[in-house]
């Protein structure tokens, strides 16, 4: 549907003003004419002439404009990005994922990604690992299957080329990673996804994860292991007795999965925490029932769009005024 109104291109301040001073030079015109018509040679048609061009001019400084309603339709889609833990602690074999069979708090992780991506589908998909540095490995994409292949390929590191875990590792390149996705997308609805046993074994403090609140929607933090923990295994062992030698103590390492580090990594990215046991699953989880949430959704927006129609106005504005400078070279023409 659409109407008339003004709508000043100068503002309405200014338009109001310019169109008072012109109506007032018309109102002037129209009382000079009839008080000095007896002394002055200004005929009827000049009169009405000069009127008209204040008359036009006050209404183009109020910009007549066509206002027509339009229905406009965002759609906000979701990215995702998830950053799972591969440092040497992940290949310890304590965890559980929905029943009550053991596997390696990798493998755990694996089920995980893979349940979270169904949980989103027409969504993107951004994937980093973090142990001794942390890498982006898959950069945003839709494709769901290439998320499924990066999880299959994931493996705990060597532990030789780390010096103790560190979460704080994948802090950096999620900033990036995040503040990335943030800046090229923005209408979107971005989410984080941080898998790990929580085990902080070096001597420095960890960095705050609050950084990254001001660009993620929600995150959640998952734990995977037992409190109980379990003997770190050499990646490439050959032997299932081939353990990761505690240098402190002589014996095969102990790592425990840190519930309380996890809480408190999650309560950072203002989050939540989720520990995957023989109960609980991402699919069983709040993960699954906030889904809904932040999926791909649409929302209809009406507004009112404004096409000003000045073009009629100045063309008969031009024409009154090449009248007007006709009528001004006749009149000196004659006075010579």
């Amino acid at each position: 549907m659409s109407k008339f109104t003004f709508s000043p291109s100068l503002g309405w301040p200014v338009g109001i003003i310019l169109a008072v001073l012109m109506l007032g030079f018309a109102v002037a015109s129209v009382v000079l004419y009839r008080r000095n018509r007896a002394d002055s040679d200004q005929t009827l048609a000049s009169c009405i002439r000069r009127t008209a061009i204040c008359v036009l001019l006050a209404i183009v400084a109020l910009t007549p404009s066509i206002a027509t309603a339009t229905t406009s339709r965002a759609i906000s889609a979701t990215d995702v990005v998830i950053a799972t833990d591969v440092t040497g602690s992940m290949g310890v074999h304590d965890a559980k994922y929905g029943n009550d069979i053991q596997m390696s708090r990798i493998d755990a992780a694996k089920n995980a990604i893979h349940d979270i991506t169904e949980q989103y589908p027409n969504s993107s998909f951004a994937a980093l690992s973090f142990g001794a540095t942390g890498t982006l490995d898959l950069p945003l994409t839709p494709d769901t299957q290439s998320v499924n292949e990066w999880a299959r390929t994931l493996h705990p590191e060597e532990t030789s080329s780390s010096a103790g875990s560190s979460l704080d590792t994948a802090l950096d390149r999620l900033l990036v990673t995040l503040k990335s996705i943030h800046e090229q997308h923005p209408e979107d609805q971005l989410l984080l996804y941080i898998i790990t046993d929580g085990e902080q074994t070096t001597p420095q403090t960890r960095r705050t994860f609050s950084s990254l609140r001001q660009y993620v929607n929600d995150a959640c933090v998952i734990g995977v292991g037992s409190e109980e923990g379990g003997k770190v295994p050499q990646p490439n062992a050959t032997s299932a007795d081939q353990w990761v030698i505690d240098p402190s103590t002589g014996e095969p390492g102990i790592s425990k999965m840190d519930k309380a580090q996890i809480t408190e990594l999650a309560d950072e990215l203002s989050g939540s925490p989720l520990f995957l046991n023989a109960q609980t699953t991402v699919a069983n989880s709040q993960i699954a029932q906030q889904a809904n949430k932040w999926r791909v959704t649409e929302t209809e927006h009406d507004r009112m769009r404004i096409s000003p129609i000045t073009w009629p106005f100045a063309i008969a504005l031009a024409v009154l005024l090449v009248w007007e400078a006709a009528s001004w070279i006749v009149t000196s023409r004659r006075l010579l």
